[in-house]
């Protein structure tokens, strides 16, 4: 797949089969509107692109938006990338682009710069200056250009919107099984491994500390959850706390994994981490001694899990 991060970076000889939006998560739903975006290519003969925006259009149109994602950028790359897309556009979005005409927007980029022949679209798409127009004026613009414009049916753009909320709530509530479900992978995080004040090196249960850089990331709810990390291509299974360190007064969010028969210095990495199930609630022990003894419960549970995957 080529990465474009901006929309005058991309230059092509055939003419392109297009569909643009947020594309978060880059779940079940998205997936069945970009298997029709590769299925039309007709073999070669036109290439497929999606057109995405960062940040997100809500961070820069409203002013005390709090949304948090279901991937950063990089991560949507990865799974937009194996869709089979063979161009990604991640342009810049400002005020300043949300003030082009949907003529503008039409003709000196969907027909100048990508030069469609097909934009797949969903039948509420809204676009231009104050999102005026509509899919009615999307076909008049395909008529006068010479593009073809395929609607999403309103069951398929219902089934997107329904899976992006239900995974936001199941997420937040600790309902891996239905987060991961919809969205066809377990959800993951990424981030560099730091140090932290090393307290589970000293009871037995060591672990990395994940720093997330962009903090638009949604991070589920807190807990203890059985995981897999990806470190250096190798996947390696453990168990990860999010939340405060209640026991020992913690006072800020920590993102902690402790890994299974690993050993390896990996401060300074990035590490991926997926999630496979809510195992229990953080909660606040009466002693340190009490606590270790819950972590090897912990650590029963997620290898109990582990051992049916």
């Amino acid at each position: 797949m080529k990465l474009f991060h901006s929309i005058n970076d991309f230059h092509s000889t055939k003419k392109t089969i297009l569909t643009l939006g947020t594309f978060d998560g880059v779940h079940i739903g998205h997936k069945k509107i970009l298997e029709r975006i590769t299925q039309n290519t007709e073999n070669g003969k036109y290439e497929s692109l999606v057109l995405t925006f960062f940040p997100h259009p809500r961070m820069v149109l409203q002013e005390k938006s709090e949304i948090k994602l279901l991937n950063t950028i990089s991560e949507k790359t990865k799974l937009l990338e194996q869709t089979g897309i063979e161009n990604l556009v991640i342009h810049p979005f400002n005020e300043s682009f949300s003030r082009l005409t949907a003529e503008e927007f039409v003709h000196s980029i969907l027909v100048d710069q990508f030069h469609i022949q097909k934009i797949i679209i969903g039948h509420d798409h809204r676009f231009g200056r104050n999102r005026t127009a509509n899919i009615d004026d999307l076909i008049a613009f395909g008529a006068e250009y010479g593009f073809e414009v395929e609607q999403i049916s309103a069951q398929e753009i219902e089934d997107v919107s329904v899976s992006s909320t239900k995974i936001r709530k199941a997420l937040n509530e600790g309902n891996m099984k239905l987060a991961n479900d919809y969205l066809g992978y377990n959800y993951f995080l990424t981030g560099e491994v730091v140090k932290g004040k090393q307290l589970g090196r000293t009871i037995g249960f060591p672990t990395a500390n994940i720093h997330i850089e962009e903090d638009y990331k949604l991070i589920p709810k807190n807990g203890v959850y059985a995981v897999k990390a990806l470190i250096a291509q190798k996947e390696v299974f453990g168990m990860m706390n999010i939340g405060f360190n209640p026991t020992v007064n913690g006072e800020k969010q920590t993102i902690e994994v402790n890994l299974f028969d690993f050993d390896a210095d990996i401060y300074g990495e990035k590490i991926e981490v997926s999630l496979l199930q809510y195992l229990r609630e953080e909660q606040k022990f009466g002693s340190v001694d009490l606590l270790k003894a819950q972590l090897n419960q912990d650590k029963m549970d997620a290898l109990a899990f582990i051992s049916q995957l």
